[in-house]
């Protein structure tokens, strides 16, 4: 068999156990329409993903991950509870250098339930670790909803907490604002410079001298960008004690029982914690219940940060050095609300790259 065959069968052994759990096989088409990814993930999706238009669909995107798609299909016809299961080629723009592949194939596995959520986590996380076992694989977990309730909770205005939330998966940017809202980096000079031209006369005005517009937003939005940078600049520093407990947290990395004894620990000076912490309290009781060892186990409360934003929950990796990610996956609650036009349903899934568990299993190169 060619490497890619062997590929191949491997991906489909893997299918074939999820659809052994109880996953219906889906398909997604491998160009998807780029208007609902760049809505998802801003202008940014274009530097990871490859960017193609079709003279009567538009402007569209070879498959960069299988979610979104079976998301949509879910929410426009599914019935619940609903498992799901597929196999195919994926597509990601690679930096130079990296080694790393930029089409590559994928299994997954997905999981829209309305009950017992932590209980479905586990589920997903248990059959990863089944079917990777023998590998070698170090298993890393996190809780991307923890940080996002910490930063809710935070005492300052509507607006910071937004641009940190928009930053959660850009963690240099991330920590870049919140060392400035936190008043711990001085304010850029040119951002200085314009506030200073924003006070010294009306946006209106500075738009008037500025001559003709290039790009795309009105004048009316400059505007409002104006004056909420000027407002922005007025916003008191976030309070230190808050901005210590989030730069904890940030940096937290233990077993995941002792991470939850810690984040108990701070949940009464962060109080917006306290139900999030309490999930991860619950999914913790359903792990064992799986058989994990969560005394073990181990935690990054910022573990996911770095892959397509639509994680807000319970995010989880099987990593072995050396090599991407072998698998991983999470919970995307929220997703199914901005796709489902509204509606809403609880989902959690993962991925897996067949390539690499072949490689382990010295199948292939």
């Amino acid at each position: 068999m060619t490497p890619k065959a062997v590929i191949r069968a491997e991906g489909e052994r893997l299918l074939a156990a999820f659809i052994q759990a109880g996953a219906v096989p889906v398909e997604a088409d491998v160009l998807q329409p780029a208007g609902t990814l760049l809505d998802l993930y801003g202008e940014d999706i274009r530097a990871r993903a490859y960017v193609t238009d079709d003279p009567v669909k538009g402007e569209m995107m070879l498959r960069p991950d299988f979610t979104v798609p079976v998301v949509q299909a879910h929410m426009a016809h599914g019935a619940e509870p609903a498992r799901y299961a597929y196999l195919g080629e994926v597509f990601r723009k690679q930096a130079r250098g990296s080694g790393r592949a930029s089409e590559y194939l994928q299994v997954g596995y997905e999981v829209f339930d309305r009950q017992a959520t932590e209980v479905a986590d586990a589920e997903v996380f248990a059959l990863f670790r089944d079917l990777l076992s023998g590998l070698d694989l170090r298993p890393v977990t996190g809780d991307i909803g923890i940080l996002m309730a910490a930063v809710r909770g935070l005492e300052t205005s509507e607006g910071r907490k937004a641009a940190l939330l928009r930053h959660v998966w850009r963690p240099t940017r991330f920590k870049a604002l919140l060392d400035r809202f936190a008043g711990r980096a001085p304010v850029p000079a040119g951002r200085l410079a314009l506030l200073e031209r924003l006070r010294a006369g009306s946006p209106a005005q500075l738009i008037e001298e500025a001559g003709s517009f290039v790009g795309l937003r009105s004048a009316e939005e400059i505007a409002a960008r104006a004056e909420a940078l000027v407002a922005d600049a007025g916003t008191a520093p976030i309070r230190a004690t808050e901005a210590a407990l989030l730069y904890d947290l940030l940096s937290l990395e233990a077993p995941a029982a002792a991470a939850l004894s810690h984040l108990r620990g701070i949940a009464p000076m962060l109080p917006a914690i306290g139900p999030a912490v309490d999930r991860f309290a619950a999914r913790l009781e359903a792990l064992a219940a799986k058989g994990v060892d969560v005394s073990t186990l181990a935690f990054e409360a910022s573990h996911g940060r770095t892959a397509l934003e639509y994680y807000d929950g319970f995010v989880f990796s099987f990593l072995k050095d050396g090599m991407p990610p072998v698998a991983s996956g999470g919970r995307y609650d929220a997703l199914t609300a901005v796709l489902g036009s509204g509606a809403f349903i609880p989902a959690v899934g993962g991925v897996i790259r067949p390539g690499l568990v072949a490689r382990l299993k010295g199948a292939v190169a």
